[in-house]
């Protein structure tokens, strides 16, 4: 998806989500006044940024007492301390290796490894492709660095609970250069409607309030529901939430935190939204914030997930890693190896090996075998049950979840490096474009999502030129049952009716201007990330009871986890972890 929200980071699930990018001082005015870009308009509103402090130390993904031991909770969960404690008596007599096989370096996967590795785990992770990164990966063409996937990223601060991909990489000893994005996203709407999400809250409120003056006590009610949330997932340590000692301890430091997340746990956006809001077009505007977090409506999207990402790009902001997103991977990736542990390339895991009903190791395409301790899974779990572990009867929780969740759709994806004088001066990095009517929101090529990721770091492309990266949902279904020859006309074809858009809308001129150009379709997606249809995550069957439904990392295999998009809180994030 559009935005990357480190939510679904290694084997810690935070109290929420999302989902896919922090604020260095507090002031003591929890009243700002605004300064619009309309100079007779002044408009005093809430200042949630600066409404509380955060104070102590986090650390992501397992809980710790004094001592150095470990918590080991319920059987089910796994930490540190089952990793390393474990007597090596395993069942069949293997000789174990490794304490942890992690298959898959998305950023989920890295983070997990990377999380045991810093406390003495030795571990291996498995790699299909040939550098880390997954979804959040790159590749390089004449002269061209390209992202994968979202150049939107979260979670690079330095307070509060939530900048993840910070600890995570401070866990290895590793700090990344960030540029500061002014502007989150600019939506180009039905009826010429054009919204910058600034990064200051009070200047996006602002110019929302001067579209919808009408609802200006409605947007402010909306927006003041999601930062109540927000302000309680980021006061809370986010660890496990499978750990019953852990959430004890929670709830004894933060009943009022906890129980607003337990209230708002069954909730989804859009009925939140309609309490306040009555004017349909802004509650189009809140699908179309929704839909870049979730690739649904604000109905269908459970409104902790919607509140973490729309409140943390003020709080936080979107920051872009100098040299592309794919850094972060590559940080992760070095960090473990520093540690002494492991990470194998062209190592195609075909298949979990059990042992009386336990994980016990792995199997490549090529026949080799590894053993662990533990297996975490940072593949979908559709590719985790229905491909690595084969099995006929499908464990009565995934069967819960598939009944609950689909697949959500793959992306057209086209990365193009263009001249850049085709892009005005005042150019946003991001943009999300729906032209003509509010009902094509959710289907095939309906919406275009834009980012220029060169508009922040010109390192990334040749001099004098930009690059453009494209993508719009799509289904496998859509791009099966043809020729190779049919298939690339079709790739071209969809590719050029993109482009036109986005020529006619923002960028006269941009066919033109055109030096590089390269279409990926679901398949490409299928193929290089090892996705079941290229899908980019979870999406609900019906309307969700907000959060609830979604499985955690745990599996109903003794000794296999899951990691990921498709955990909880299920998010297309880091849009894929």
């Amino acid at each position: 998806m559009f935005l990357s929200h480190p939510s679904q980071l290694g084997l810690a699930s935070p109290t929420s989500p999302i989902n896919p990018h922090f604020f260095t001082h507090h002031r003591s005015t929890q009243l700002g006044t605004l300064r619009p870009r309309n100079p007779n308009q002044n408009i005093s509103c809430f200042d949630p940024i600066n409404s509380h402090e955060f104070s102590g130390e986090t650390k992501l993904g397992f809980s710790q007492r004094k001592g150095s031991d470990f918590i080991v909770g319920s059987k089910s969960v796994l930490s540190v301390g089952e990793v390393l404690e474990s007597d090596g008596s395993e069942r069949g007599n293997r000789n174990v290796c490794y304490d942890a096989i992690v298959i898959g370096s998305g950023i989920g996967g890295l983070v997990a490894a990377t999380q045991l590795a810093v406390k003495g785990a030795r571990v291996l992770v498995l790699e299909k492709y040939v550098i880390p990164g997954g979804s959040s990966g790159f590749y390089q063409r004449d002269g061209y660095t390209f992202d994968v996937g979202s150049s939107v990223m979260f979670g690079f601060g330095d307070k509060g609970n939530l900048n993840l991909i910070t600890q995570a990489l401070e866990a290895v000893g590793c700090k990344m250069e960030v540029i500061p994005d002014p502007t989150t996203v600019h939506f180009h709407l039905p009826n010429n409607l054009s919204v910058r999400v600034h990064r200051e809250y009070c200047e996006f409120i602002t110019e929302l309030i001067s579209k919808f003056p009408q609802e200006k006590q409605g947007i402010l009610k909306f927006y003041s529901e999601c930062w109540k949330i927000f302000n309680a997932l980021n006061s809370l340590e986010l660890k496990s939430l499978e750990e019953p000692i852990y959430l004890f301890g929670q709830f004894f430091k933060k009943p009022l935190e906890c129980l607003t997340l337990a209230y708002y746990l069954p909730q989804n956006a859009g009925d939140i939204a309609r309490k306040f809001i009555k004017d349909p077009e802004l509650l189009s505007f809140i699908d179309a914030e929704c839909f870049i977090v979730s690739t649904v409506n604000a109905l269908q999207t459970p409104m902790i997930n919607a509140s973490m990402v729309l409140c943390d790009r003020h709080f936080g902001g979107i920051n872009y890693p100098v040299g592309g997103v794919g850094g972060i991977a590559k940080s992760l990736a070095k960090g473990l190896v520093d540690q002494g542990s492991e990470i194998l390339y062209k190592a195609n895991v075909t298949n979990i090996i059990i042992d009386d009903g336990k994980a016990v190791g792995v199997r490549l395409s090529d026949g080799r075998e590894f053993f662990a301790k533990t297996i975490v899974s940072n593949a979908t779990r559709w590719d985790t049950f229905g491909k690595l572990l084969k099995q006929e009867d499908l464990p009565k929780e995934e069967q819960n979840f598939q009944n609950l969740y689909v697949k959500a759709p793959s992306f057209l994806s086209i990365h193009m490096g263009v001249k850049a004088e085709v892009l005005p001066p005042d150019t946003d990095c991001h943009h999300f474009v729906l032209e003509n009517e509010w009902t094509s929101l959710e289907k095939p090529h309906g919406s275009i999502f834009l980012s220029i990721p060169t508009i922040l770091d010109t390192s990334l492309a040749p001099n004098g030129r930009h690059i453009l990266h494209i993508f719009t949902t799509s289904s496998i279904e859509d791009w099966e049952g043809m020729s190779q020859g049919d298939y690339e006309a079709k790739k071209e074809l969809v590719a050029d009716k993109i482009i036109g858009r986005l020529e006619k809308k923002l960028f006269p001129g941009l066919k033109s201007s055109i030096v590089f150009k390269e279409v990926g379709t679901p398949k490409t997606h299928r193929r290089y990330l090892a996705r079941v249809n290229g899908t980019y995550g979870p999406m609900p069957r019906g309307t969700p009871k907000g959060l609830l439904g979604m499985p955690f990392n745990t599996t109903a295999i003794d000794g296999l986890y899951c990691v990921g998009d498709s955990c909880f809180p299920g998010l297309q994030g880091v849009i894929a972890e």
